[in-house]
């Protein structure tokens, strides 16, 4: 993970260089920009949870939070152990670490684990996806994990930078949809495609442009309430992101998805990635936000 061992963090005055560079990976390969971006948001929840302990340089984090009722955390003896399956863990089969989110007695919690045989065991067929394939996102079965809690119960969704992490996931589908931009920048003749071009390039700006307004916003008050900010940005560069797909596709036919092995396969792994949106549940997500908090408009 060398890419981003010396990444910014969330509010430190840099954090348009944190969106840009995990855009820049992503714009490449958003399959690399999902494991970097990981990795990158691990060394963030540790840094604002307090468990500073150093990585070696070898050590390749994940952040296995989805579905946090499927782990149990028990302690036994003065030590915590983690046991049950978790499932979407990007980097199953190379992450060396991960902190993974489980339910304990006091509530939710996070730990740090080692990824390793027999406590952790990524399981066989568990992800069987053509987009995204190589984030080798299989399921995890934990049995008796060694794991030391990071945080408190609630803490890890508790604190601002869970809602600056899903900024840098936004940075990461605007990076891809750039790449899938670039086929038609360098393919687009006659006005359809031209028109599509342009087209895209609003959409493109107009992501960008919250992203920066979001970095900003971040950077000014790293310590405030960012959820409907950053619900509005995932919302806005997911549709950006989204009609991007559609319109390149609408401008160069089946061409560069039937005979370009890499336009094809970003196009399969960016559309897999934007799913880690909610749609429609996000926008209304967004509604009630803005109910309580009406917006500046």
């Amino acid at each position: 993970m060398l890419e981003v061992a010396d990444l910014p963090l969330p509010g430190s005055g840099r954090t348009l260089e944190r969106f840009e560079r995990l855009a820049a990976i992503a714009r490449r390969d958003p399959v690399a920009a999902r494991l970097c971006e990981g990795h990158a948001d691990a060394i963030a929840i540790r840094a604002e949870l307090g468990d500073l302990g150093p990585l070696a340089p070898d050590e390749s984090w994940g952040v296995w939070a989805a579905a946090p009722a499927s782990v149990t955390a028990i302690k036994k003896d003065g030590e915590w152990a983690l046991s049950g399956d978790r499932p979407w863990c990007s980097g199953a089969g190379s992450c060396t670490h991960a902190l993974v989110t489980a339910t304990a007695p006091d509530g939710i919690r996070l730990f740090a684990v080692a990824n390793r045989a027999p406590w952790a065991v990524p399981l066989d067929g568990t992800w069987p996806a053509v987009g995204m394939a190589g984030s080798d996102s299989r399921t995890v079965r934990f049995t008796d994990a060694p794991a030391r809690p990071v945080g408190g119960p609630g803490s890890y969704v508790g604190r601002p930078g869970f809602w600056h992490g899903g900024v840098g996931v936004a940075a990461c589908w605007y990076g891809g949809a750039t790449g899938v931009a670039d086929t038609l920048l360098h393919r687009a003749r006659g006005p359809h495609a031209l028109a599509h071009l342009g087209a895209v390039d609003v959409l493109l700006r107009s992501a960008r442009a919250v992203l920066r307004e979001a970095a900003a916003r971040i950077d000014a008050e790293p310590t405030a309430d960012a959820e409907q900010l950053a619900v509005r940005v995932r919302c806005t560069v997911e549709s950006a992101a989204s009609e991007v797909i559609d319109r390149v596709g609408r401008a160069l036919g089946a061409g560069p998805l039937g005979h370009d092995e890499a336009h094809a396969r970003r196009v399969s792994d960016l559309t897999v990635y934007l799913r880690q949106s909610h749609a429609e549940a996000d926008l209304a997500h967004l509604g009630a936000l803005l109910k309580e908090e009406p917006p500046a408009w």
